[in-house]
């Protein structure tokens, strides 16, 4: 990014830094996982590990653009990692029991639900990493 449009972007508000952001994880995170599977042969039968590595990739990426684009703390990297990689390792929990539950017990439509959940943990995730993850807050 040219300096200008950095500046531009670094002044937008948090919760708009964190939409835009959050739209740039979600695209890298949905292209990358295929993209590993297309570039290794090997991982067209391994593809659980494809995507444990895709999963840890995508994980960091969001960690770093996060804490540099959208909250922009200094220091604590490894109580922040270890706090924003809970939140999501809890939302995968949480999304494997309500999304059963919602659509089999509750006739919930699976897209619905699965898009209601997400929804939810958008807001979800920027109070905990607006208030838990990057709390000592070093904005520039």
């Amino acid at each position: 990014m040219s300096r200008v449009v950095t500046a531009r972007f670094l002044r937008l508000g948090k919760p708009l830094r964190f939409l835009m952001v959050g739209g740039v994880n979600t695209a890298f995170g949905l292209s990358f996982y295929p993209l590993l599977l297309w570039s290794v042969p090997l991982f067209a039968v391994h593809y659980m590990v494809a995507l444990a590595i895709a999963q840890a990739v995508c994980l960091c990426f969001a960690f770093t653009t996060y804490k540099l684009a959208v909250f922009r703390t200094r220091g604590n990297v490894l109580r922040e990692f270890g706090t924003f990689a809970s939140f999501y390792l809890a939302n995968y929990a949480a999304n494997w029991l309500a999304l059963p539950l919602l659509v089999e017990v509750g006739g919930v439509p699976p897209m619905i639900a699965q898009t209601g959940f997400t929804l939810i943990v958008i807001v979800g995730s920027w109070f905990w990493h607006n208030r838990v993850t990057f709390r000592d807050n070093g904005a520039r």
